[in-house]
């Protein structure tokens, strides 16, 4: 569709303001090609106007959901990625971080105090397990296993 064409159909639709239809009415006075492709458009324009449009039945659209309904219903797609591309990748990105940090630290100025540890690891366990701890774990251990073996002979009673 040229330039003319859209300005005509715009012309014929009502669409243009008064300056610009003024300018298409004289290109419709003055050029006698224009006028006829006017005239062309205004017959059918009107050729449009007098078709009467087809609907479409009451039942179209239930009888257009049943058909899709009846289709099967598409499988989904299964990608399978190869995990050594994952590897790779993850691989890649490791190694970029180490880089980075290993650069970091070998252009870092880091000095650290003298830390001095002086722990004594000499334990007396005589003096923290006493009889009464011993008794009181075996209690709460034997607790705990009867609570677990009455859940267990439930679900067999269940079934």
């Amino acid at each position: 569709m040229n330039a003319i064409e859209q300005q005509l159909w715009d012309y014929i639709d009502g669409n243009l303001d008064g300056s610009a239809q003024k300018a298409i009415e004289e290109k419709i006075a003055s050029d006698p090609e224009i006028k006829s492709q006017y005239e062309g458009l205004l017959k059918l324009n009107s050729v449009f106007s007098e078709l009467d449009l087809d609907e479409p039945s009451m039942s179209f659209t239930r009888n257009v959901m049943e058909s899709v309904a009846l289709e099967p219903t598409p499988i989904a797609l299964k990608t399978r990625v190869d995990k050594k591309i994952i590897y790779g990748i993850g691989g890649f990105f490791v190694i970029s971080l180490l880089a980075l940090f290993g650069y970091v630290l070998y252009n870092s100025n880091i000095s650290l105090p003298k830390f001095d540890l002086d722990a004594n690891l000499n334990f007396n366990l005589d003096k923290y397990i006493t009889p009464t701890v011993l008794y009181s774990f075996l209690f709460v251990d034997l607790a705990i296993g009867l609570v677990f073996l009455d859940q267990f002979l439930r679900k067999k009673i269940h079934k």
